[in-house]
């Protein structure tokens, strides 16, 4: 039997990372530590009292949760976004579906600057959007320059940028993010005759993680209609198995998506984890200073081994360059670690473990060095 299978995914291997039983897992970017008896049995409850209505469907727009992380937003980078200002969905994978499904499509394209994370030419791909990659500098910083130029040709319905990026863990600065929020003003397709924004889309999915003093784009809110900022609780919280990401934004933004998502698309169950976890918000992100020190002290060790090492401000650490990175990765794996093949070629990337995880890490490494 043949099947009307869409061409462009004919050749198309389903995204994942490895998933190997081995004894340390270094490569997808979790948070290695497992929530608190506290907080698992206050996520027990909460789903418990979830259950006994789940013969009715969930809050449609999840006001609850919503406030919730309004709540948090404000405590974690100190901007206010109200409720209603905020989406909530399945991972910011689904998050940014709906944003593309809003603004993309047919005849519209999204845009970024590699390396980058590698998900996004697929969000493009799925929603029949044109996919445009541009490159950093070789430090992995952006080119304003290059940035503008390919805006005016492309003028791109979407544009998005990591920060901090995924896989070079480098954090924008709030004047770059500022400089492309101007760029995108008036940018957009047409639609007629009159010219659209670009809407600016800065991933925060490891937000948590970046170090004192570096900003939130959350700040440009205020100022610009067109900028949209996401973020996920699969990592700093240690909730990769909830699939609970978000946005904030315009209220604007927040009507056109809600266009979009499929009815009672959040769960119950899910509304209720996410719930029980931002009111131990505090215990959770206490974990978090210890993995910025981890990764600071990591970074530091791999440069002394004589290492291209990118400055950090997430979860994880890019290193390089290698000749053979497979061969590491290999001789690595061989030792029961687990990292990721992944960026520019000649890097690898190493998550931020536990201390045990980072030491076994480091003695593996150092045998292969020798």
């Amino acid at each position: 039997m043949t099947l009307p299978l869409r061409r462009e995914l004919a050749d198309v291997e389903p995204y994942g990372a490895p998933q190997l039983d081995v004894p340390v897992r270094l490569n997808v970017n979790e948070n290695p530590y497992s929530p608190s008896k506290a907080v698992i049995d206050d996520i027990v409850e909460g789903v418990r009292r979830a259950a006994s209505n789940l013969n009715r469907y969930p809050d449609r727009d999840a006001m609850e949760l919503r406030a919730a992380l309004s709540d948090y937003l404000k405590k974690e980078s100190g901007v206010s976004v109200p409720g209603e200002r905020i989406w909530v969905a399945n991972g910011s994978n689904e998050v940014m579906l709906h944003l593309l499904q809003a603004y993309g499509g047919a005849g519209r394209s999204m845009m970024s600057f590699a390396p980058t994370y590698s998900m996004y030419h697929e969000y493009a791909r799925d929603t029949g959007t044109t996919w445009i990659q541009g490159e950093r500098n070789a430090d992995f910083s952006l080119n304003m320059e290059a940035i503008e130029d390919a805006i005016a040709k492309h003028r791109p319905s979407v544009l998005v940028l990591t920060s901090p990026n995924n896989p070079t863990g480098t954090a924008l600065t709030l004047e770059e993010a500022r400089q492309v929020a101007e760029l995108t003003r008036g940018s957009g397709p047409e639609i007629d005759g009159h010219a659209t924004d670009t809407v600016f889309v800065v991933d925060e999915a490891y937000a948590e993680f970046r170090r004192d003093g570096v900003p939130s784009a959350l700040e440009l809110l205020e100022t610009y209609e067109h900028v949209v900022v996401t973020r996920t609780m699969s990592k700093a919280f240690g909730m990769a198995g909830l699939r609970l990401g978000y946005l904030a934004a315009t209220r604007q933004v927040i009507d056109d998506v809600m266009k979009v998502r499929l009815p009672y698309h959040l769960s119950a169950t899910s509304q209720a984890v996410a719930l029980a976890a931002l009111r131990h918000s505090e215990e959770l992100m206490s974990q978090v200073a210890h993995l910025r020190d981890s990764r600071d002290a990591l970074v530091e060790w791999l440069r002394e081994q004589g290492l291209q090492v990118a400055s950090s401000d997430a979860n994880f650490v890019l290193f390089g360059k290698f000749q053979d990175r497979e061969k590491v990765f290999q001789d690595l794996l061989e030792r029961g670690i687990l990292i990721r093949v992944v960026g520019p070629e000649g890097f690898l990337r190493v998550s931020v473990g536990t201390d045990e995880e980072n030491s076994r890490f480091k003695d593996a490494f150092k045998e292969i060095l020798k």
